[in-house]
């Protein structure tokens, strides 16, 4: 089958990067979505990936700290989830660059976007860390406005535990209602919480279509490129 897209923006959680420990990082569960990522690659498809952090830290959790603070800790978690996915992935043979939107030159490359989108030109994966560099602003909306900027086909949001968009959260509610279509104003006047609304109102203004995804099984990540009917639509 051949890939539906040319240019892909893939989100990961961070608690997809940490498998079933639930926290911090699990190599075997990143070599398994690495080998996934190749598997992509090698059929032409050029990838943009933004992590999140979760896994590690989440800025809008803290209760006693400086809200700004705690966000700038949460960048850091994405980073360490970037280097740990560019070691898999070049550990399999994949280019891969790493840019952060907090300058720190001796780990990785600054955000630059005309450098982002000739790594991907010349068939490079291209890891998006430390979120916007700013605080108040989530992954996702960093995953929607770096697809904007390097004009991506579609934004793949892979989620740990669901496998699409729910009516309620489904490990409450066994009789949750899983979309299947939906549109970015049904997200926000429904209220549906799978991404914030910064993200799905960026998505909305730029006609960026989404597709949301469990990636309990890693190879959601191949399925959903090829363009199988999985998870929710979002246009």
């Amino acid at each position: 089958m051949s890939p539906k897209y040319k240019r892909v923006v893939l989100k990961l959680s961070g608690e997809a990067m940490a498998g079933d420990k639930g926290i911090g990082i699990d190599m075997d569960t990143i070599r398994s979505i690495g080998q996934q990522i190749k598997t992509i690659h090698k059929t032409g498809v050029e990838i943009g990936i933004v992590v999140g952090g979760g896994n590690f830290w989440r800025g809008r959790d803290a209760t006693s700290m400086d809200r700004a603070t705690s966000d700038y800790m949460g960048m850091l978690g994405t980073v360490m989830n970037a280097l740990a996915l560019q070691d898999a992935l070049e550990d399999l043979g994949v280019a891969t660059r790493v840019q952060t939107a907090i300058e720190m030159k001796e780990v990785a490359e600054p955000y630059i976007r005309r450098r982002a989108i000739r790594h991907l030109e010349k068939g490079r994966v291209v890891i998006f860390s430390a979120g916007t560099g700013n605080p108040y602003f989530s992954t996702d909306t960093t995953a929607a406005l770096r697809a904007a900027e390097i004009g991506a086909d579609v934004i793949l949001l892979a989620k740990k535990g669901v496998d699409g968009i729910y009516d309620s959260d489904p490990k409450l509610n066994k009789n949750a209602k899983k979309f299947y279509n939906l549109s970015y104003l049904e997200i926000l006047s429904k209220e549906l919480k799978i991404m914030d609304t910064t993200a799905t109102s960026l998505c909305m203004d730029n006609n960026i279509p989404l597709t949301v995804f469990g990636i309990d099984d890693p190879s959601s990540i191949i399925d959903v490129v090829n363009g199988k009917d999985i998870g929710t639509n979002v246009k």
